[in-house]
């Protein structure tokens, strides 16, 4: 098969690393350099597993800038570009996905579309209508940062938002591409496949934000939040993961896939989604205020990724905190390897680990680390079992 895959971030170079395992694919960017490192067979991406398919594998993969080269042979077109989410509008940005649209239909109006990006509940049915073509599928991801090409070789469930033949045999085309081939298909129509995603990283979010309000308990109350976490996990219904407690929940998704599912919640009875994001809120203020008991002069954040093995932190929690000190006149610096940069939004970038440790008066850290291990009195983490 010919596939195009437009987007080269966590999803986009996921998809494109996993179909030319066995097909021919064309990864499209508008970033010349992301274009070129592919092309060298170097991840732009930090990724265990894309990084060693790139090297070890013989993959039928090629990038380029050219959307005519890309689209006019192509049998699917992965769509995976960025939705951020807009606070004016209350809705997913999603003038990426509409762009690439028109772009593909006069070059090609045979291929199956298949949008990737996370979209509000109910744009497919929109996006078919405004285009007039029914080439349009989508299909939720389900995939980690850092892990975004294992989450695809072993999904926990392939979901296709449509019901025909069409849909089954893209469900195939994602089942033949798995390590295991047996991972459960589900084809739904669009509306329901684009609420499958919303919600279950809202209920993601929820979970994160119920162990930190767990933890904020016992740092109030000097209780040990290591043995309560263990002894709550330790219920099979409610099991021994994703309960580490964190300075809040962020990353790409989580924040803005919680937005939007309140946002569509409008006339709709509700109280538990909005209190997950003022939960989370509510969670990165408490870890202002304890910091500033400390009265340090300098604060030190240790990474601006929410997690370890991921080199991206937009929308991280950390970041929020960092201005609410700023607020409170706390200078503070950051130590960030994947920065080659000066400052970062006002921030001093200090790239050298020993100088960035001694200078800090109180060091934060949403995720341990080795590198501070001969620091601890200066050390600020919820972080109680050094994963994510």
């Amino acid at each position: 098969m010919n596939i195009t895959v437009v987007g080269t971030g966590y999803v986009g170079l996921s998809n494109a690393v996993l179909f030319a395992r066995q097909h021919n694919v064309t990864s499209l960017d508008i970033d010349k350099n992301r274009v070129a490192l592919i092309n060298q067979r170097v991840s732009p991406i930090v990724d265990d597993y894309i990084e060693k398919a790139l090297i070890e594998e013989k993959l039928e993969l090629q990038a380029t800038l050219d959307k005519v080269q890309a689209y006019k042979q192509a049998e699917y077109i992965i769509i995976a570009t960025p939705t951020n989410y807009d606070s004016e509008t209350n809705y997913f940005d999603t003038s990426s996905i509409e762009s690439v649209i028109s772009d593909i239909l006069p070059l090609n109006n045979h291929a199956t579309i298949i949008i990737k990006s996370t979209i509000p509940v109910g744009y497919t049915a929109q996006i078919k209508s405004k285009f007039k073509t029914e080439q349009i599928i989508f299909a939720p991801e389900f995939l980690r940062e850092g892990k975004a090409l294992y989450d695809n070789l072993y999904p926990s469930r392939i979901i296709i938002g449509e019901k025909s033949e069409r849909a089954e045999k893209v469900a195939q085309l994602y089942l033949d591409a798995t390590i295991e081939k047996t991972a459960p298909t589900l084809c739904m129509d669009a509306t329901e496949a684009e609420a499958v995603k919303l919600f279950s990283n809202t209920y993601l979010a929820m979970r994160v934000a119920y162990f930190n309000e767990l933890d904020t308990y016992c740092a109030k109350h000097g209780l040990s939040s290591l043995d309560i976490v263990k002894g709550v996990s330790l219920d099979p219904r409610i099991g021994q993961h994703y309960n580490n407690p964190s300075f809040g929940y962020g990353g790409y998704c989580l924040p803005k896939d919680t937005k939007q599912l309140l946002a569509n919640y409008k006339d709709v009875p509700q109280n538990l989604i909005q209190a997950i994001i003022h939960s989370n809120k509510t969670r990165k203020q408490f870890i202002v205020k304890e910091i500033l008991k400390k009265r340090p002069n300098v604060v030190g954040v240790y990474r601006l990724t929410m997690k370890a093995g991921s080199d991206n932190f937009r929308d991280s929690a950390i970041q929020d905190i960092m201005r609410e000190l700023k607020e409170y006149n706390v200078e503070v610096i950051v130590y960030e390897p994947t920065l080659n940069i000066e400052h970062y939004e006002g921030y001093l970038v200090q790239n050298n680990l020993n100088e960035f440790l001694n200078t800090s008066d109180v060091i934060l850290a949403n995720r341990m680390n080795e590198d501070l291990t001969e620091v601890k009195s200066k050390l600020y983490t919820r972080d109680l079992f050094g994963e994510n």
